[in-house]
């Protein structure tokens, strides 16, 4: 059978993109989704998103990442499935669209688009890093000579060595200015480093502002994909407003035998 798919990337994070609102794509074929995410023998991306019909919003955002597991929230995901359904004619330059972890509202410019995030209201400090969960659960840690660290190495050591099997994304993050920190991640479920991460970055900002290495509420994030924003409103100990805001880009379309 031939599948139609597209393929967006955000800041580098690249995700195969499928219209399912028919119901067409078998639910929780692993193996499938591996394919399609491989590098080598498939399409290759890091994680693969459907749309698909919603009762209470414009659409539905289904994520898996690229081992072919149904994940949690992908921020860059996110705001290209914003794109991508813009492209399809399901929404004009604002939506509210349901995921995994509720229902999350978008603004779309351009190829710019602006995802708000749930509300933080648990940030766990400890001596030398922090720990949230923005939709997906996050380790921020500061490292110095960033751009040297062989990130897969060392987030794989902290990904499986402290949490286990279920896993964390790993952030590592150095600080440029008061409102400018570069940051590398190793996301669990790609079991690799990314170009970017949505929810990555958004907790580096969230773990920088509330650690007091800045006292910003917009904070650019530097990643080897391109630079993402985030900002935020703080709360007492607790974040809201938070929103990722960056490009969404349309890669191509193709068919693929499966």
């Amino acid at each position: 059978m031939l599948l139609n798919f597209y393929k967006y990337q955000g800041t580098g994070n690249d995700f195969v993109m499928i219209d399912n609102r028919n119901n067409t794509f078998p639910k929780n074929d692993t193996k499938l989704v591996n394919y399609l995410c491989s590098r080598r023998f498939g399409v290759g991306a890091d994680g693969l998103i459907l749309v698909e019909n919603d009762e209470y919003a414009d659409f539905k955002m289904v994520y898996y990442n690229s081992d072919g597991n149904e994940s949690t929230m992908c921020g860059n995901g996110g705001r290209c499935i914003v794109a991508f359904a813009k492209f399809l004619g399901i929404i004009n330059n604002e939506t509210k669209f349901n995921a995994v972890d509720g229902i999350h509202y978008a603004k779309i410019q351009g190829e710019t688009v602006s995802l708000q995030m749930q509300d933080i209201n648990k940030i766990e400090v400890f001596d030398n890093y922090t720990f949230l969960d923005t939709g997906s659960p996050h380790h921020v840690q500061k490292a110095e000579n960033l751009e040297r660290l062989d990130v897969k190495s060392n987030g794989a050591k902290i990904r499986y060595g402290k949490y286990g099997e279920k896993g964390s994304n790993i952030n590592f993050v150095e600080r440029e200015s008061a409102d400018i920190f570069s940051v590398r991640t190793y996301e669990r479920g790609v079991e690799d480093e990314t170009y970017s991460c949505g929810t990555g970055v958004t907790a580096v900002a969230i773990a920088m502002n509330y650690g007091g290495e800045t006292d910003k509420s917009s904070i650019q994030l530097k990643t080897q994909g391109g630079l993402l924003k985030v900002s935020f409103t703080k709360k007492g100990e607790g974040y809201e407003n938070i929103f990722l805001e960056g490009s969404a880009k349309q890669v191509f379309r193709g068919e693929i035998e499966w």
